[in-house]
């Protein structure tokens, strides 16, 4: 059977063409779903939708994850196709919308939390391009990485020091005052490996007045150079960028909500200085 290019896989879904799509799929992929199931969930989820239209291509590594959207029905497609077109995942997700808070923005205008060219996995304001935003606690947050021909590591995918944006300098995106800080949470080993019990690791958070505090999770063991009751102001350094806590890979998670707790807080639409939003696939450019 001909292997089929991504961008058909919209088509091929609507017309039911299961018997097409499942042959396709990894080994791995298939021993999670039967073809039965597939069509089962399949079949019924995408009556009724109109057309596919490309919402995201996000190279990962060795992988590509692509993200199609139905704007009139609002359902979405994801999946993960490797060089040879093969599909290690897919996922079929009715779109929620927030409209109210989206429209919402901080008072403070944040500048780039860090230095050089970083690049956007999740972000935006639907949960295809950014799955932080079906949670109320961190709908506007931001999952940011370095990246160099494509690939966020180069070397052992193990070793954190493998990894472009492990060990890079963490600033704040606003003057303030720092009122958390973590710094004793050891980094993932190997690389892969999450710790689900602090789930954002070693981090600083910043009170900028106005009910707006900035988040910077997920940063490298000891690293951290500020401490509780230390004022800020945009660009002094608060620590190093790592990969402890709830995290696959050495990545800033970016965010801001209406208080200091990351979980019992809501996340705020950011102001940012230079863009108007940073959505998946985004390389922000920072000085």
């Amino acid at each position: 059977m001909t292997v089929f290019a991504p961008d058909q896989l919209p088509r091929l879904l609507k017309q039911e063409k299961y018997d097409r799509i499942y042959p396709q799929l990894s080994p791995a992929f298939k021993k999670q779903i039967s073809l039965e199931d597939l069509k089962k969930i399949g079949i019924p989820f995408h009556k009724g939708t109109a057309s596919y239209t490309l919402l995201s291509l996000l190279p990962e590594n060795d992988f590509k994850r692509y993200a199609w959207l139905d704007s009139k029905s609002g359902k979405g497609v994801e999946a993960i196709f490797d060089s040879k077109n093969v599909i290690h995942s897919m996922l079929f997700k009715t779109i929620q919308k927030f409209p109210e808070t989206d429209a919402q923005r901080t008072k403070t205008t944040f500048e780039h939390p860090f230095h050089g060219n970083w690049f956007t996995i999740w972000g935006g304001t639907n949960a295809l391009v950014n799955y932080h935003y079906d949670y109320e606690s961190q709908r506007y947050a931001y999952d940011i990485i370095r990246r160099d021909k494509g690939s966020s590591y180069k070397g052992d995918a193990a070793k954190n020091e493998s990894y472009y944006a492990f060990g890079q300098p963490i600033v704040a995106a606003a003057a303030g005052k720092v009122v958390l800080v973590v710094n004793d949470i050891k980094d993932n080993v190997p690389v892969g490996a999450m710790d689900e019990k602090h789930p954002a690791g070693n981090h600083v958070v910043i009170d900028h007045g106005n009910g707006e505090f900035s988040y910077y999770a997920h940063l490298q063991k000891g690293s951290i150079s500020v401490k509780v009751g230390d004022e800020v102001k945009a660009g002094d350094a608060l620590g190093k960028c790592g990969n402890s806590g709830n995290s696959s890979e050495a990545h800033l998670h970016f965010q801001v909500s209406d208080g200091a707790d990351l979980f019992t807080s809501k996340s705020i639409r950011v102001q940012w200085k230079d863009a108007d939003e940073y959505v998946q696939g985004t390389t922000i450019k920072a000085p």
